[in-house]
C-alpha cells in the first residue's frame, strides 16, 4: 500500500461491484497509503512482534519484506480461521509476489489464491511451493492504472470474485485416500493401478513428478492425510542426484516412512534426468544419451554409477519405514522408453540399480518383490495396487 495503493483501490472497487466484500491488508512500511486499509501495517507487524517505524528506519528492504510476510501470513490464517477469508488476491513485483505468496500459502488447498505478478513466468516454484496459488502475468509493471493494466486487474478481480462465490461441489470424502506418483513414461502403470484401487474402494490422488508433485505428496503423507502411498515413479531422486530440473529435494521418499503410512515403492523413470530445451542441457552432459521428450523437455539416461547411488538412496529412505512397505522391481524396464529396443534401454544400468536396492534395503522392515515384467505391464501395476490394499487393511485392523 506504500507504492500500489491506487491499483489496490481499483481492484477493491471492482470486487465490490461484483458483490464481494473485501478486507484490505497493508504490508508496506514506507510512505502513507492513499486510503485507510482494513488491517493496518502496524497490526501486521505487531502480530510478529515487530515495529513498522523501526523496519522503515533500518532501511533494509529484504528484512522488512520478510517480517511483513510473516505478519501477513498470521493475519491471513486468522481471517480464514474466523470464516472471513474465502479467497485472496494480491498485486506485485518480485518483492510483493514473494511477500504475498508466503502469506497465501497458509491457506488450505482449494481456497482461491491469485497474485497478479511481474514474475508470472520462468521459475515460479519458489513462489508457488506446494500450493494451488495462481500467478497471473501483469504484462506491464504494477505501476499505475492505465488502459492496459486496468484490463489485467479487472480480469483478476473478476476471476477471484467468481471463484469465491461459486458453489463448491459437495465433499464426498468418505473413502480412504491413496497418493500415487506418475510421469508420462509410467502413465499406463499408474492408470491401471489407480483403476484397481478405485475398484477396491479408495480415492486416488495422482501427482506428476516434477518436483512440486513429489513435495506435495510428501507433505500430505506427513500431515496424516493418506491411508497409503503408491510411489511408482521415483524419478525425482535422479534429478536430485544429478542436477535436473525436477528435483523434489532430500526429503523425497521420507514422508510415508516418518508418518507410519503403508507404502509400495517402485523405480519408475529412474532411467532419466530431466532438463528443459536441449540447448539448456549443461555442457558437461553433451555426450550423454539424450532424448527429446518434447520441445521443452530433454531427458538424459542415467549411467550405471548414478543408478548405483540412486538404488542406495531409495533403499535407505524406504528402509526407515515404520509401517508396512514394499519395493517392486520391474526387471524388464523402468519406463516406457527403457524397455528392449527403446532409446533408454540399458540392461546393465538397470541391473546396477536393482542390485543396489537389494544390497541396501532392510529386508527385515521392507519386502522386495521382483517381477520379470516391464513397469507398464498391467499385471505389474495391479500387483502393486493389491499389495498396497493388503497393507492398508492390515494397518487399519
Amino acid at each position: 500500500m506504500d507504492t500500489k495503493w491506487a491499483e489496490y483501490a481499483f481492484v477493491r472497487d471492482r470486487l465490490t461491484d461484483a458483490g464481494v466484500a473485501t478486507i484490505v491488508v497493508d504490508v508496506g512500511v514506507q510512505g502513507e497509503p492513499g486510503f485507510r486499509p482494513d488491517i493496518t501495517r502496524e497490526e501486521v507487524a505487531g502480530s510478529v512482534g515487530a515495529d513498522v517505524v523501526a523496519l522503515a528506519e533500518a532501511g533494509d528492504r529484504g528484512a522488512a519484506v520478510a517480517t511483513m510476510a510473516r505478519g501477513a501470513a498470521e493475519w491471513v490464517a486468522k481471517l480464514h480461521r474466523e470464516g472471513r477469508c474465502d479467497a485472496a488476491l494480491a498485486l506485485g513485483g518480485t518483492g510483493g509476489t514473494s511477500l504475498a505468496s508466503q502469506a497465501m500459502r497458509v491457506l488450505p488447498l482449494g481456497v482461491p489464491k491469485v497474485i497478479v505478478s511481474t514474475v508470472a513466468s520462468g521459475d515460479t516454484g519458489p513462489y508457488i511451493g506446494e500450493s494451488d496459488l495462481v500467478l497471473m502475468p501483469s504484462v506491464v509493471d504494477i505501476a499505475g492504472v492505465n488502459r492496459l493494466s486496468t484490463r489485467i486487474l479487472a480480469n483478476a478481480a473478476a476471476s477471484v470474485a467468481g471463484m469465491a462465490t461459486t458453489t463448491q461441489p459437495p465433499d464426498t470424502g468418505t473413502k480412504p485416500v491413496i497418493a500415487a506418483s506418475m510421469f508420462g513414461v509410467t502413465t499406463a502403470c499408474v492408470t491401471a493401478a489407480r483403476e484397481r484401487l478405485e475398484e477396491l474402494g479408495y480415492e486416488v490422488l495422482v501427482f506428476h513428478m516434477t518436483g512440486a508433485g513429489g513435495r506435495t505428496l510428501e507433505s500430505l503423507a506427513h500431515e496424516g492425510y493418506l491411508a497409503g502411498v503408491l510411489d511408482i515413479t521415483t524419478t525425482e531422486l535422479a534429478d536430485e542426484l544429478v542436477g535436473g530440473v525436477f528435483s523434489a529435494g532430500a526429503k523425497r521418499l521420507t514422508g510415508a516412512a516418518a508418518a507410519g503410512v503403508p507404502q509400495v515403492v517402485s523405480v519408475g523413470a529412474l532411467d532419466m534426468v530431466n532438463f528443459g530445451r536441449k540447448d539448456t542441457v549443461p555442457p558437461q552432459f553433451a555426450d550423454r544419451n539424450l532424448y527429446l521428450h518434447n520441445p521443452n523437455v530433454t531427458l538424459m539416461r542415467t549411467t550405471p554409477s548414478e543408478c548405483a547411488e540412486l538404488g542406495k538412496r531409495l533403499a535407505e529412505r524406504v528402509s526407515a519405514a515404520t509401517a508396512p512397505a514394499a519395493v517392486f522391481l520391474p526387471l524388464r524396464g523402468v519406463s516406457s522408453i527403457a524397455t528392449e529396443g527403446g532409446p533408454f534401454h540399458d540392461a546393465d544400468a538397470d541391473e546396477v540399480l536393482f542390485s543396489a536396492i537389494r544390497r541396501h534395503l532392510n529386508r527385515d522392515a521392507v519386502e522386495i518383490v521382483e517381477s520379470d515384467k516391464e513397469i507398464n505391464d498391467p499385471d505389474f501395476a495391479i500387483a502393486m495396487a493389491e499389495r498396497l490394499h493388503q497393507m492398508v487393511k492390515a494397518t487399519a485392523s
